[in-house]
């Protein structure tokens, strides 16, 4: 919303120009739009986050190294009465040392994000209590910091390799989403009957696995800080839909809490797992991962659905 907004507004004052002609991966124009953004998000929020969820917004998906947090610092002089032009301006001129690496999810594979109706959770005093815990032990926390880091990497290098194998073999990776996305997890190694097909489902489980990895260390630190990284509730959701035909990993996102969960799903099992969480009392909601990230719209896309369906009514 923060990004949206600011995007709307330097857009509209002519400071940015978000046309589709106009935009191109690197591009200044995004790049004012994510200082702004995070500029804002930051007086609004008090304090300066990670930063991911803006960066995102205004780039689409990628692999994302934070900023130092002290380019922000004369952000917090916004409340203090400073004014806010003389804030910005040192903001721009800031060393922004943010690091974008292009990423996005391997073919016929959908992130689905689902929002149980739980309540949702205080983000800053979670961090604290985070953050206390690593000053009150810093030789434990600095090592579930590095194993949560190589769980990360390992995550993150079975993706690639599954768009690798997408690419170098589209239809031997088609066939094993595809057998895949109607099986569980245990009946994937099933589905390969040649080495170019096992070499996915390979890949697949290896994913799987960082992914139960990285959850762990989530709650071991939660529990060591005392606070709910992954509930319990959570848990046991998350576990039910990693147990799903189709399912490839599932997660609490950003800090964890109560606030929502995510899944990533093989081919057309996503429906089924909306339908799981709505029985649940989990709304999936309509958002999907997106490369392309901030972008000016022709039209309302909410209207264009509606004449849609309407041009598609036949009348006799």
């Amino acid at each position: 919303m923060t990004t949206a907004v600011v995007a709307a507004l330097l857009h509209y004052l002519g400071v940015v120009d978000l046309s589709p002609l106009s935009k191109f991966e690197g591009s200044a124009d995004l790049d004012v739009v994510h200082i702004i953004a995070q500029t804002a998000h930051c007086i609004a929020q008090g304090k300066v986050g990670s930063g991911f969820d803006v960066s995102s917004a205004v780039y689409g998906s990628h692999r994302y190294v934070r900023f130092s947090p002290d380019v922000l610092s004369s952000a917090q002089d916004a409340a203090k009465g400073t004014p806010l032009q003389e804030v910005m301006a040192a903001i721009l001129k800031g060393k922004w040392d943010h690091e974008r690496t292009k990423f996005s999810l391997p073919p016929l594979m959908n992130l689905l994000l689902g929002e149980p109706g739980t309540g949702g959770s205080s983000t800053p005093s979670m961090v604290g209590a985070v953050k206390r815990w690593q000053k009150s032990d810093p030789a434990k926390a600095q090592e579930t910091w590095r194993k949560l880091s190589e769980a990360n990497s390992k995550l993150e290098i079975q993706f690639n390799i599954l768009s690798k194998l997408a690419e170098e073999n589209c239809n031997a990776y088609k066939c094993v989403i595809d057998k895949c996305s109607k099986q569980k997890s245990e009946k994937w190694i099933e589905q390969s009957i040649e080495p170019s097909q096992e070499a996915v489902v390979k890949a697949l489980l290896g994913a799987r696995s960082a992914m139960v990895e990285i959850r762990n260390l989530m709650h071991q630190m939660g529990e060591a800080a005392g606070v709910p990284i992954e509930p319990e509730s959570q848990t046991r959701l998350l576990d039910a839909t990693m147990d799903m035909e189709g399912v490839l990993l599932a997660g609490v996102p950003g800090a964890g809490g109560f606030d929502a969960v995510f899944a990533v799903t093989l081919g057309d099992s996503g429906n089924n797992v909306a339908k799981a969480w709505s029985s649940l009392n989990v709304l999936a909601l309509l958002v999907r991962e997106d490369p392309h990230g901030v972008s000016l719209e022709t039209a309302d896309p909410r209207t264009e659905e509606i004449t849609a369906t309407v041009s598609a009514v036949h009348i006799e």
